[in-house]
């Protein structure tokens, strides 16, 4: 299915406006495990890596 210019617009419209991107360096070939992992799981990339930054924090957070 094609995607409008106007859809494509607005998806931009709304990622500057709600998310922030960042940037994060792997050594070769850990991209794959780490996705593949995430697939195992039922989960995006995008997702595991959210899940594991928030649950990393979570507990840190828990030893103080």
């Amino acid at each position: 299915m094609a995607v409008s210019e106007a859809q494509k617009r607005a998806t931009e419209k709304w990622q500057k406006e709600k998310v922030d991107d960042l940037r994060v360096r792997v050594p070769k070939g850990q991209r794959a495990v780490i996705q593949g992992h995430a697939a195992r799981q039922g989960e995006s990339l995008n997702g595991f890596i959210n899940r594991a930054i928030k649950e990393t924090m979570e507990r840190d957070n828990a030893k103080r």
